[in-house]
């Protein structure tokens, strides 16, 4: 019998996996001026999440801090894909390429395949692609696919990109401007359901491997060996010990350590309904115009909604815990639809919008800001050792935040001297993962399956017994009562915004997010009359 299934065949969570306020309040107290554990990891993003995993795998004891949630920065706001570093090996990048390829197929086939599963998308050949552009891009999907084969990832995985007929490409992109099309170019990539559901799969990995998982708790100090921190629940102070400390904050890594310089890069994203597309069978590349290795993507979602995205604009100033989008960012995007799509987007047609700072490592200080691009600067990681013996992970992408994890942790015990064996994260699935044909048969709707995998029978199960929670929290979203109470119960959630804006992303239209807020709070006080 899997860990994730109950005698009476029904999924039901992973042996210690479940993230409570109950369970934080404990751990935290534990935590707190008491012995010294052997990792202290701050951040819990999908690196500081998966550098949590990855020591507690390895036997190590692991505390998790973070002054906020769950996915609470960058990781939620990225596009949602599991890219296999095509535009970096187009930049002459082969081993960020080559990483990002095997990190992809790691995901895809081995820890989570409940969550990323291969997206298609089509690059129109309209009047704007020149002759020229298109063979420099079918070249790229070429050698992306090349990078497919060297990571071995099964092809059954990643279909091979190929030409499109005028008239497939017609049918595959209906709200490309009809009459314009000589072809296409169709390729695959990953994607994830949800980015901040992967964090949450990798924090409650954690956990099941005996990690105390703990948010809303800040790191007001730093040192090789200690941590000052506050409660931000109760306003409490405390101290946690620990044989190593590793700092995974991503964009305010910089605020913990001295020395770590931090270029952020800002990538932003409109939300539009899907009826006002139409039908989108693949997703879609749109050239920027000026730009030979840089698209708009159009990115379909499972909740009624596209993604459009991104930008990549440096970020000078300070750094806000929540980004805000610009007019001019919002401008940029809907002008490059218009440069393709038969229909118009207009400025009120975005129900929402959203933006992420990449945490990208600036390695040369006197570079100035206005002779290079951020989009020019290497995503490769970084793993940084302070004097007082503080590891930080910067740099890097969500796709290899496993690899990441591997290193930072690598370091820290190496430099601890922690008596521990290798990483086995490449090997180890998440909660909820198992192999597709075993998915298929689940007694699930299959949205459930996509989101919760293994999972998905007990989400459901919840509406079985109360059939209110089987109603949809907002009219055309698929996110129901139970998935509210179930995050509550389970995922750690803590108070509304837990709830509509990382454990589901309801919150992204302001509208919606609004019209939801009694069914989380219903959900919250639901979870808080369980039993301990």
């Amino acid at each position: 019998m899997s860990p994730t299934s109950s005698p009476s065949g029904s999924a039901a969570p992973a042996s210690g996996s479940s993230l409570s306020a109950t369970r934080r309040r404990r751990e935290l107290a534990e935590a707190v001026d008491a012995d010294v554990v052997d990792v202290l990891v701050v951040g819990l993003g999908a690196t500081g999440a998966g550098v949590a995993l990855d020591a507690a795998a390895r036997g190590l004891s692991v505390v998790a801090v973070d002054a906020h949630d769950l996915a609470f920065g960058t990781s939620r706001w990225s596009s949602k894909l599991i890219h296999g570093g095509l535009r970096y090996l187009a930049s002459g990048q082969l081993d960020v390429a080559h990483e990002s390829a095997v990190e992809r197929g790691v995901l895809m086939e081995r820890t989570a395949p409940h969550l990323v599963r291969a997206q298609p998308f089509v690059l129109p050949l309209t009047p704007s692609v020149s002759r020229g552009q298109a063979s420099l891009a079918w070249a790229g999907f070429r050698a992306g696919d090349a990078l497919r084969l060297a990571a071995r990832t099964s092809r059954a995985t990643l279909p091979a990109p190929r030409r499109l007929s005028a008239v497939e490409a017609q049918h595959l992109t209906p709200s490309v401007r009809p009459g314009s099309l000589r072809g296409g170019l169709l390729s695959w990539d990953g994607r994830v359901t949800d980015d901040a559901r992967l964090v949450t799969a990798l924090a409650r990995s954690a956990a099941a491997h005996g990690a105390k998982i703990l948010t809303r708790v800040r790191a007001l100090e730093l040192s090789g060996s200690t941590a000052r921190v506050r409660d931000e629940l109760t306003g409490e102070h405390g101290e946690i010990r620990a044989r190593a400390v590793i700092n995974a904050s991503g964009v305010w890594a910089g605020d913990l350590v001295e020395g770590i310089r931090i270029r952020p890069s800002r990538g932003t994203h409109l939300v539009l309904r899907a009826d006002l597309l139409g039908p989108l069978p693949a997703g879609l590349h749109i050239p920027i115009p000026g730009e030979t290795n840089r698209f708009v993507l159009v990115l379909p979602q499972d909740d009624g909604r596209v993604y459009v995205g991104l930008t990549d604009e440096p970020v000078d100033g300070d750094i806000p815990d929540v980004p805000e989008v610009p007019e001019s960012d919002i401008g940029f995007l809907l002008d490059v639809l218009g440069s393709a799509l038969h229909t118009p987007v207009r400025r009120q047609d975005v129900i929402g919008a959203f933006a992420g700072l990449r945490p990208l490592l600036d390695t040369v200080p006197t570079r100035s800001a206005d002779t290079t691009r951020t989009s020019d600067i290497s995503r490769r990681h970084a793993v940084l050792t302070s004097g007082e013996g503080v590891v930080t992970v910067v740099g890097g992408k969500l796709t290899t935040y496993r690899r990441m994890a591997q290193d930072a942790v690598d370091a820290a015990v190496a430099a601890r001297g922690l008596r521990v064996g290798a990483s086995t994260t490449a090997s180890l699935p998440l909660v909820g993962a198992a192999a597709p044909h075993r998915l298929g048969v689940l007694a699930a709707p299959a949205h459930l399956v996509r989101r919760y995998g293994t999972e998905a029978p007990a989400v459901h199960a919840l509406g079985t017994r109360d059939p209110h929670l089987n109603e949809p929290v907002v009219p055309g979203n698929p996110v129901t009562r139970g998935a509210l109470l179930w995050a509550a119960l389970h995922e750690g959630a803590l108070d509304e915004a837990d709830l509509l804006d990382r454990r589901t992303r309801i919150g992204l239209v302001a509208q919606d997010r609004a019209a939801a807020v009694a069914a989380a709070r219903e959900a919250l006080d639901a979870a808080a009359a369980q039993p301990a």
